[in-house]
Formats: C-alpha cells, sequence, structure tokens
C-alpha cells in the first residue's frame, strides 16, 4: 500500500493493554485510521469508540465484517488469540498480536499455518508480535554483544528475574486470572513470555529443558506462581531461569559467562569482566594449579534515546505493511512459537518430573492442559478491581 493512503486498523479487547496502551499510541498516529474498537464489555467500546471518534463493537465478527479493517491488534486474553488470528488471516487482514501467541505450541501451531496458508495467496500479508522487550535499549545492547561473539563460546547463563511481585488481591480482580482455563497458565503465561523471548532471541532454542514450577505456592491460585529451569543447549552452554510473583523486593539480574569472560546486566548496567585470554585454553595450558586469568572491569556504555517500547513496534508493524516488507518488523509473529514453547516445555517437565527434549511433544501437553482443565475445583473470590495488566473480556464469541 502508499504510504499516502491511511491504513484502516482495528482493535479487538480494551482492557488494560488495548485501551490504556495501544488506544493512546493510535491516537497518536496519522498513518493509520482507526474504523472500529471491539470489547464484548459494552461500556468499553463505547467508551473508547468515543475517544477514538469511530464505531464501537461488540463481537469481534461484526468488527470483521462491518468496518473494512485492512490490520487489526489483537489484545485479548490468551485462549482468544488463536480464533482471531485465524478468522483475520483467512479474511487476508494483518495482524499485530500481543503476547503470548497463544496457550499452547498446538494453538501457536494453527495460527501459523494460517497465516502460512493466506500468505501464499497474499504474499504482502503481515504478521507481528508485540516483543517490545527487543527494542529496550540494554535489551539492544546485550543482542549486540552476544551477536559480536566478543565473550568467545559461552559456557553459561544465569537469569534470574524476581522482580514479578503480585499480591491475592491482585489474582483475585479477574475470574479468569490464574485459572487454567482461563488464562492457561501463572507466571510463564502472563509475566514472562517477554522474558522466555529474549532468552531464546540472545541465545537461541536448548535442545533440552528440565523445569520445577510450584503450582500456588505463595498465592491462592491453581497455577505456577514460582519456577526455576533449566536448560542445555546442543553448542555445551547451560542456561538457569528463574521466577517467581512472589518477592519483594525482587532482582532482575542476567549472567552470561563466555570462554573470554562475563557480563552482568542489573540495575540498568552492562558489566563485562574481559579475560585476557580464552578460560578453557587456560584450564589446560596454566602452569598454576589456582591462578585466574587477567580480566579487565568495564562499564558498557549504551544509548538510551533510541525509539523504542510500543509505539515503536506499532511503527514498524505499519511499516512493514506500507512498504510490503515482513523484515521490518520487531518480531515475526511466528517467532512467538519459541518461548511459548519454552513455557510448555518447562511445565511439562514439571508435571511429568523429566527432562523434555525438543522439540516438544505438543499433544502431550496440550492433553495435560485439558486434563488440569476437566479435573479443576478451584473456587475463586473474584474482586472488582482495576489491577488487569492484561484484557479480561473475550471478543471473539457472539454467544
Amino acid at each position: 500500500m502508499s504510504a499516502a493512503t491511511k491504513l484502516k486498523v482495528g482493535i479487538v479487547g480494551l482492557g488494560a493493554i488495548g485501551g490504556g496502551v495501544h488506544v493512546p499510541i493510535l491516537k497518536g498516529l496519522d498513518r493509520v485510521e482507526v474504523v472500529g474498537v471491539c470489547d464484548i464489555v459494552k461500556e468499553k467500546a463505547d467508551q473508547y469508540g468515543a475517544e477514538l471518534q469511530t464505531q464501537a463493537y461488540y463481537h469481534v465478527v461484526d468488527l470483521f465484517d462491518e468496518s473494512g479493517l485492512e490490520a487489526i491488534i489483537i489484545a485479548v486474553p490468551h485462549y482468544d488469540h488463536t480464533a482471531i488470528a485465524i478468522e483475520a488471516f483467512e479474511r487476508g487482514i494483518h495482524v499485530l498480536c500481543e503476547k503470548p501467541i497463544a496457550v499452547h505450541v498446538n494453538d501457536a501451531k494453527a495460527i501459523i499455518a494460517a497465516y502460512e496458508k493466506a500468505k501464499a495467496k497474499q504474499p504482502d500479508l503481515i504478521f507481528g508480535i508485540m516483543f517490545q522487550e527487543r527494542t529496550l535499549p540494554f535489551h539492544r545492547k546485550l543482542k549486540e554483544i552476544v551477536a559480536s561473539g566478543e565473550l568467545g563460546r559461552l559456557m553459561r547463563v544465569t537469569w534470574v528475574n524476581t522482580k514479578w511481585f503480585r499480591s491475592q488481591l491482585y489474582f483475585d480482580s479477574g475470574d479468569w486470572r490464574a485459572t487454567w482455563a482461563g488464562e492457561g497458565g501463572g507466571i510463564l503465561t502472563n509475566q514472562c513470555p517477554h522474558n522466555l523471548d529474549l532468552y531464546q532471541w540472545l541465545f537461541g532454542m536448548p535442545s533440552h529443558v528440565h523445569g520445577f514450577a510450584h503450582i500456588g505456592k505463595y498465592h491462592n491460585i491453581e497455577v505456577e506462581d514460582e519456577v526455576t529451569a533449566y536448560f542445555e543447549h546442543e553448542n555445551g552452554m547451560i542456561g538457569h531461569f528463574i521466577v517467581t510473583t512472589a518477592e519483594s523486593p525482587g532482582t532482575n539480574r542476567m549472567e552470561i559467562v563466555g570462554e573470554f569472560g562475563n557480563l552482568i546486566f542489573e540495575n540498568d548496567k552492562i558489566i563485562i569482566n574481559k579475560g585476557r585470554a580464552s578460560m578453557i585454553h587456560h584450564i589446560q595450558d596454566t602452569p598454576t594449579k589456582f591462578e585466574n586469568i587477567e580480566t579487565w572491569y568495564t562499564e558498557v556504555p549504551v544509548k538510551l534515546n533510541v525509539p523504542h517500547n510500543h509505539p515503536y513496534v506499532m511503527e514498524r508493524f505499519i511499516s512493514a505493511i506500507e512498504n510490503g516488507d515482513e523484515s521490518l518488523l520487531i518480531a515475526h509473529g511466528t517467532e512467538g512459537i519459541n518461548g511459548l514453547t519454552l513455557a510448555n516445555s518447562i511445565m511439562l517437565s514439571s508435571f511429568n518430573k523429566t527432562t523434555i527434549e525438543l522439540p516438544i511433544d505438543a499433544d502431550a501437553y496440550e492433553s495435560k492442559l485439558q486434563e488440569l482443565i476437566k479435573r479443576s475445583k478451584y473456587k475463586k473470590n473474584t474482586v472488582a478491581a482495576n489491577l488487569v495488566e492484561e484484557d479480561m473480556t473475550s471478543s471473539f464469541s457472539k454467544a
């Protein structure tokens, strides 16, 4: 499409992310025309329809049928991503999906299959996913350093990210939240899709996963609120991934160890301790028993004044459509399956008390998830609270 022609955009799901984040971005974009907003909560749809001076819809099928949209932003609860994305692709509509791409790998595969089928007929079809964490300055610098090979052969990555504190009130703020049927998981499904995406974006996918997930250890919920995972990669690198919603104050610290030193990312600071020689060679060649390699301490400068976060991802999505060039995307939608694979593998490993070899048996995980939903006897004392991070309303079904 021509950049002079405004892209006709619709948004489905108007909770904290859809209404609170995406709507303000769309209001500030001259390159788009918002032709409709949709939420099954009529008050939300009406509110944001008035704010954007556009039509409010209460069912996504009506949005598809009547608005004339060319691109859709999907910001509904996780399970509904699949049906809405597939419907959009079948209609030849560009998609920008919030994380995670889906709840389980089989649903992600269904979305990707629908996209690839539609793209075969419409080569300029664009599929993006909102992995805005990739655009943050410190994360960009980590990517640059790792990709440069400066640390040599990578040996270990340890990421402790426990700055996800959530109270019981948070989990009680919606009847879908922290349930197998409503959300499909806990911290790995809600808080950590960005972290899991960053892990695979920086270091690639492991070959083996072993997970330890604690269900409702600190909260009255039926899903995981504390997770420790161990990854093994084909090149010998190992990884540790430790997260929880219970710690206050939490920690966010990444250690990357390579043969030529280590990197520590914590408190908005990247430190490299650069060795003068390969530690792998030093182990074999040194005539001493205990002497470490001489290292140089460096605080890495990071340019902070760069485009980033949700607005930048949105800008790049629009540019990709305007130019018919998917390489302009921050993250292609199909990449969403990688972090999801890690999440599903960690949980399946924990449930089965065994190491998972990738690719994951997606049928086994989906079967386990359906079993958890069927056997659930969990009852939630939900409260009215505006504490949500994702939308709490499904907009796909007319029922």
